[in-house]
């Protein structure tokens, strides 16, 4: 069993890490320092906490469920809420808002038309509009076109 003095020195010995989170839709990131050791969910809440004090619009509130935590540099599937934060060895994320779970009125049918749309038009959530993916392949065409 581990005394208060050896616990103090194990928190003492672990290290911070300054990492940077960029929230969908914000104007610029939010900088914080964490310990490598902390879950990603506590991250996602401490992002949000911060978020919301310094009054950045859009206003997301405080449900850290409600959220996914990305690395764009790994790969675009998101942070699972109990992994380390430090354990991929990056500073950089993307905080997002995760998608809304569609309803039966909006679902696509197996022959491709969705119901309730005879048109055979597919809607704004059918594609997937909105999304950070959507949103980083746009950014990255607007980049590579520019140039």
């Amino acid at each position: 069993m581990l005394t208060s003095k050896q616990k103090k020195s194990q928190k003492a010995n672990a290290r911070r890490l300054l990492i940077s989170i960029n929230v969908l839709g914000s104007s610029g990131p939010i900088r914080f320092v964490v310990n490598e050791e902390e879950h990603v969910g506590a991250v996602v809440g401490t992002a949000l906490k911060f978020y919301a004090r310094e009054g950045r619009l859009p206003i997301l509130g405080k449900d850290t469920t409600g959220f996914a935590l990305y690395c764009p540099h790994l790969a675009s599937d998101a942070l699972s809420p109990w992994e380390r934060i430090g354990s991929h060895g990056v500073r950089n994320f993307m905080l997002c808002k995760k998608e809304a779970e569609s309803d039966s009125r909006g679902v696509a049918e197996e022959d491709g038309s969705e119901s309730g749309n005879s048109n055979g038009k597919h809607s704004s959530s059918s594609r997937g509009n909105g999304s950070w993916k959507g949103w980083f392949n746009i950014s990255l065409n607007l980049k590579i076109s520019s140039q």
